[in-house]
């Protein structure tokens, strides 16, 4: 699991070609990136500690990759590359549909009216960013990086959102696990650190 929350934390979606083609110092892209990498790795180190001593081990781990390969008949067992593409087109379809409920949903919306939930206060800049972060869309990210170049938000209410921000890997968490209140718990994680990490930045007074 902390593995897990590492990699949705230190996943970048479309920051970096964002702030590429806005020319954006490569030393400041790093930095951004070193910052949510360190994050991601204590994050997914105290939770693992966390879930030992509670005696979360890798056998239900285990088990849970079998219940899965069960649950979509993919018959692993004969073989890497049938079940693979299994999977693969199986994940795939399911969002492309999510995506585009999202994206009508946003455009309808609309991102002006999103961003200007984003205030540029020490602690509800990151909580709100956080919750925008969870969306699980690229548009999510765009909004948020797209303040933070426009100097609308801190660069600590920035990584708040980024660092909750997974694109639509908590859509196929949700097709892939069937464990609701598993999903719920790791989501929470998610936010919890998002919120943190953004407040402290915030109260630091960080910049890149």
């Amino acid at each position: 699991l902390g593995t897990l929350i590492s990699v949705y934390l230190t996943t970048s979606d479309e920051m970096i070609p964002i702030m590429i083609s806005e020319a954006v110092p490569l030393w400041t892209i790093l930095k951004i990136l070193f910052v949510k990498l360190v994050i991601g790795i204590v994050a997914g180190f105290v939770i693992d500690f966390v879930l030992r001593l509670i005696n979360k081990n890798k056998k239900i781990e285990e088990e849970n990759i079998v219940d899965l390969c069960e649950h979509d008949h993919c018959h692993c067992e004969k073989g890497i590359l049938k079940s693979s593409i299994h999977h693969t087109l199986s994940i795939f379809v399911f969002i492309l549909i999510v995506t585009f409920i999202i994206n009508t949903a946003i455009y309808f919306i609309g991102e002006e009216n999103i961003s200007n939930i984003l205030l540029n206060k020490p602690i509800f800049g990151p909580i709100v960013s956080s919750l925008i972060g969870l969306i699980p869309n690229c548009a999510s990210s765009v909004i948020i990086t797209n303040m933070y170049l426009k100097n609308v938000i801190n660069v600590g209410t920035m990584i708040a959102g980024l660092l909750v921000n997974a694109g639509v890997g908590l859509v196929v968490l949700f097709k892939t696990n069937k464990k609701i209140k598993e999903n719920i718990a790791i989501i929470c994680l998610l936010y919890i650190v998002g919120v943190i990490s953004g407040i402290v930045l915030e109260f630091l007074k960080f910049t890149v």
